[in-house]
């Protein structure tokens, strides 16, 4: 499981996945998000604008875990 810190108060779930180096651009978010292939906590999330907050937001993807720390 890995951290990842971005600025403010949450991100977004696409605009994270990119952050976090698991997709290329946005077009390859929308398209692994609407597949089913994302999780987060666990579940499968199909909401791109999905907004993930500090620590309480794990994220799986691509074969890897990671948990969303925010702060400014």
């Amino acid at each position: 499981m890995t951290d990842i810190s971005v600025k403010g108060e949450f991100i977004k779930l696409d605009a994270f996945l990119k952050f976090a180096n698991i997709v290329c651009s946005g077009g390859e978010a929308k398209i692994l998000i609407a597949d089913g292939q994302v999780f987060v906590n666990g579940e499968p999330c199909t909401m791109r604008g999905k907004k993930l907050h500090d620590g309480d937001q794990v994220v799986t993807a691509g074969g890897e875990t990671f948990v969303v720390r925010t702060g400014n």
